[in-house]
């Protein structure tokens, strides 16, 4: 993360005021609380025990990693500490056709050759010799092969062999991760402070917020907030109404209920998804126990039935009765209003499918701040963040979109609504470029690269029509000898990797207290 122009010796922003807490709250607490070490600046952050945070099993992406190394947060501490397991991406069950199965990874497929992209590569030996000489497209991929022998490894530094291609993220508790950055922040010197707010006050000239009130009477002065608040957004919509733009009409999952399971046994190193008749099923495998939710569409799925089958579909007994959520995706029309910038829930939200929820907090987080303001905040750097979010938020969408989308369920009414509906523009360009010729062009800086597209859509059965004709400069012969070379070298490095648990006991990273989960 960059410092912004504010976090230097002449600011005259001083008092940073982050309402709410979990997972967003001390992700921002953390971060910030680490630069304002100069003794002038105050991170000061309000939370109330009463108000209860979500606290499931999450799963994150890759860039998780490069947060917590900002903080020097050391990796196996950090798993043990939050019941952590690795992750090398998501499998998907039943979303192209019911009983189909592809797997989502982290990292590349095979190798480029001659600056060709490797994939378009592939479809001309799928057209030449079958799936019996190219082999599925998962076989050219580190971090697939790992995960479909429950094995891992982190990558050395200098490696030689394929597991250098392995990437990686996390499963861990979110609560614990809240209490983990907490304790972190504080050493740090934010502040907490228990209270509920009661009042909003705002500057009569400016319209920032000035203040908060708390039911205690106490009242919070800030330069500049930091809305954690949730859903309900205290700051940025109650007190500013910045107004949201709703995507329902594309993404009509609205209901969340999650549940923790007993944990079956040493834990799978991916996230599994699993679609239902009008939704689908997280399963976050974690140390000491399963993370498990059912994301419906209260449009054409009751509560009764999303329960029943939620607890059907767990893989061992529940250890507590299900929780419910209550959501709209979409996002705020201005993430940064006024002198407020909302963070995570407050923000917006797109449903987990791809485990964006933690990386939209911490890229929030680094686009503050590389435009970290000083006083009179300038419209300009508030644009700009305003641009940014919205832009990566579009980019989630569209990819989250595509799982519905790209797909030849029509066993239900919400299979038939997704399969047929129209979608942004924007995706339905892409869409068209890849049943072309199996093209794929990232636009700006969006998250999901070119590896990801190709998984989504080859693991739902959207085919290109052709392959990219540069392919065809090349020697089949010799291109489909260097595939076989790169499946051999893939498959070789899976089956000498440690055991998923095995690495979490071996690195130090396993806590002592999930030893009696897994026996």
């Amino acid at each position: 993360m960059m410092r912004g122009h504010g976090i230097g010796n002449v600011s005259r922003l001083a008092r940073v005021v982050i309402v709410g807490g979990g997972t967003a709250g001390w992700m921002a607490a953390a971060a910030l609380s680490r630069f304002f070490d100069d003794g002038r600046r105050t991170v000061t952050l309000i939370e109330s025990d009463a108000i209860g945070t979500v606290g499931v099993g999450e799963a994150t992406i890759p860039p998780i990693r490069s947060f917590n190394a900002m903080l020097d947060i050391p990796e196996a501490e950090f798993l043990r500490e939050t019941r952590g397991t690795c992750k090398l991406g998501i499998e998907f069950v039943n979303w192209g056709q019911q009983g189909d199965r592809y797997f989502h990874p982290f990292g590349t497929y095979g190798q480029d050759l001659h600056g060709i992209a490797f994939h378009q590569l592939w479809l001309r030996e799928q057209a030449r010799s079958g799936t019996a000489g190219a082999g599925p497209i998962g076989a050219y991929s580190m971090s697939t092969a790992a995960a479909a022998a429950g094995r891992f490894a982190r990558p050395a530094a200098g490696a030689q062999s394929v597991v250098r291609e392995i990437a990686y993220a996390y499963h861990f508790d979110a609560g614990l991760y809240a209490a983990y950055l907490r304790r972190l922040a504080e050493r740090q010197g934010a502040v907490r402070i228990e209270g509920t707010i009661t009042n909003v006050t705002r500057d009569g000239e400016t319209g920032d917020v000035a203040s908060v009130t708390l039911a205690s009477g106490a009242t919070v002065a800030g330069d500049l907030f930091i809305d954690c608040s949730g859903f309900r957004g205290l700051l940025i919509e109650e007190a500013l109404e910045t107004g949201y733009e709703d995507w329902s009409r594309w993404l009509p999952m609205d209901r969340a209920l999650a549940v923790p399971s007993r944990s079956p046994g040493p834990p799978d190193p991916f996230t599994r998804a699993t679609a239902h008749s009008a939704g689908w099923q997280w399963r976050i495998p974690l140390q000491h126990r399963t993370g498990n939710g059912h994301v419906y569409s209260s449009a054409f799925m009751d509560e009764d039935e999303a329960r029943r089958i939620l607890l059907a579909n767990l893989e061992t007994e529940p250890l507590a009765e299900p929780r419910g959520l209550k959501f709209l995706t979409g996002m705020r029309r201005k993430a940064w209003n006024h002198n407020v910038v909302a963070l995570g829930l407050s923000s917006g939200f797109i449903e987990p499918l791809e485990s964006t929820s933690i990386h939209l907090i911490q890229n929030g987080i680094q686009r503050l701040f590389a435009l970290f303001p000083d006083l009179p905040i300038s419209p300009l750097e508030r644009d700009e963040y305003n641009r940014g979010m919205h832009e990566l938020y579009q980019d989630v969408r569209d990819f989250v979109i595509l799982h519905y989308k790209a797909t030849q369920r029509e066993d239900s009414e919400f299979w038939r609504y997704v399969k047929h509906m129209e979608v942004p523009d924007s995706l339905a360009r892409k869409i068209a470029l890849w049943q072309h010729r199996g093209r794929v062009f990232r636009e700006n800086a969006e998250l999901f690269s070119l590896p990801s597209w190709v998984a989504v859509m080859l693991g739902q059965n959207i085919w290109p029509e052709a392959h990219d004709p540069i392919a065809d400069t090349l020697d089949p012969d010799k291109v489909a000898a260097a595939m076989a070379q790169m499946r051999a070298a893939y498959a070789d490095v899976a089956a000498r990797l440690p055991g998923h648990g095995d690495f979490l006991r071996q690195s130090g990273s396993w806590h002592l207290a999930a030893e009696a989960a897994v026996a």
